[in-house]
């Protein structure tokens, strides 16, 4: 291509390199899936002091006559930030140091590991499904049909909840991916906005999937009579405690009673139209603001746009473009959430506390 008026070589190549950059941004997704399918987190913390590449090597199960390409796929995830790579001296026979590189754990790959209580494992996984990566190969043809609701539809041939239902994986990841984000969630809530929870006697966690955040909040709080609320073949044979139950159904269709609802991860998956549905479930299934009713929501809040390189604005609009190839729904300024809440759905008031990072709980007065 010849150059054009004013621009420089320099300018073309900055050009192509980040062209290059973004055509391969999906190897570091991938070279993070080979790690944590490797168990290369667990084997390093299990070592318990840096670990040598040899020693890495020799812990991991492959192909031996491979080992030489460990070095690449760790060189790759340490630039990602997922590894420490040191130099350290290690001491020789005769009594000369050696130079020799060591790896151990990133701050972030200690929520890889497989024990580790607050996992993402679970959701790195799932999202990186070839069932949920798939769509995005058909995102181009969704946006030129006009039958599909999204390209998951396109892709599959059925929506996202129809396929989870019938197919026994997709439902089983799906729910432990959601599982390893409300624990998480639920341990930051809990430790910084219990405030959120006094003064109710009664909370229904709405998609509250296999109970992990109705566990937890029964558990902090025993006099608190929680219910989590999911369709019928997510929460079949779930059993519950004293003041713990499962209730199956459709939010779309009621919502049972509670002083106060939870809607967390929901309302993103679904479009306007279908989120003041489930808004007037809620609102019908809790007592006048007066009486201590309210929605809790855990959802995004777009940020405002600081420039470019904003990592945190970026990571939203990726979730923002995921709800779109796999659902309906989209992430939401507070402009949107304001109209949505208050104008469509008719509630009176709302107040966000942006307490967990890149979401925030939104708390919705009727």
């Amino acid at each position: 291509m010849a150059l054009q008026n004013g621009e420089s070589s320099s300018d073309l190549l900055h050009s192509q390199a980040h062209i290059w950059n973004h055509i391969f941004s999906f190897i570091n997704s991938m070279s993070l899936k080979c790690a944590i399918q490797l168990q290369i987190p667990d084997i390093i913390h299990r070592h318990g002091v840096p670990m040598l590449l040899s020693e890495l090597v020799e812990a991991l199960s492959i192909n031996k006559e491979r080992s030489h390409f460990v070095y690449r796929l760790m060189r790759i995830l340490v630039h990602s930030g997922f590894f420490l790579k040191q130099t350290v001296s290690m001491t020789k026979g005769d009594g000369e140091g050696e130079e020799k590189e060591v790896y151990l754990l990133a701050p972030a790959s200690r929520l890889l590991l497989k024990e580790e209580t607050l996992s993402m494992r679970p959701f790195l996984l799932a999202m990186l499904d070839p069932i949920l990566v798939d769509p995005w190969q058909h995102m181009s043809k969704w946006l030129q049909n006009d039958e599909d609701s999204c390209p998951f539809h396109t892709a599959h041939g059925r929506t996202f909840w129809d396929f989870a239902g019938q197919d026994p994986k997709l439902n089983r990841f799906f729910n432990e991916a959601m599982a390893s984000d409300a624990r998480l969630v639920t341990n930051v809530i809990l430790k910084h906005s219990r405030g959120a929870f006094e003064g109710i006697n009664s909370i229904v966690d709405v998609g509250g999937g296999t109970g992990i955040v109705a566990k937890s909040i029964a558990k902090v709080f025993p006099k608190l009579n929680c219910i989590s609320f999911d369709l019928p073949h997510v929460v079949n044979g779930m059993e519950g405690s004293e003041n713990l139950s499962y209730v199956g159904g459709d939010m779309f269709e009621a919502i049972p009673k509670a002083d106060a609802v939870l809607v967390k991860w929901i309302l993103h998956d679904w479009n306007d139209e279908e989120c003041i549905k489930i808004l007037k479930r809620c609102k019908e299934a809790i007592p006048s603001k007066k009486n201590g009713g309210k929605v809790m929501i855990i959802d995004m809040v777009v940020m405002k746009d600081r420039g470019e390189g904003d990592k945190s604005l970026e990571t939203q609009f990726f979730f923002d473009m995921l709800m779109m190839a796999l659902a309906t729904g989209k992430e939401r300024t507070e402009k949107e959430w304001k109209k949505l809440l208050v104008d469509d759905a008719g509630f009176s008031d709302y107040k966000i506390t942006p307490i967990l990072g890149l979401r925030s709980l939104i708390e919705v007065y009727p």
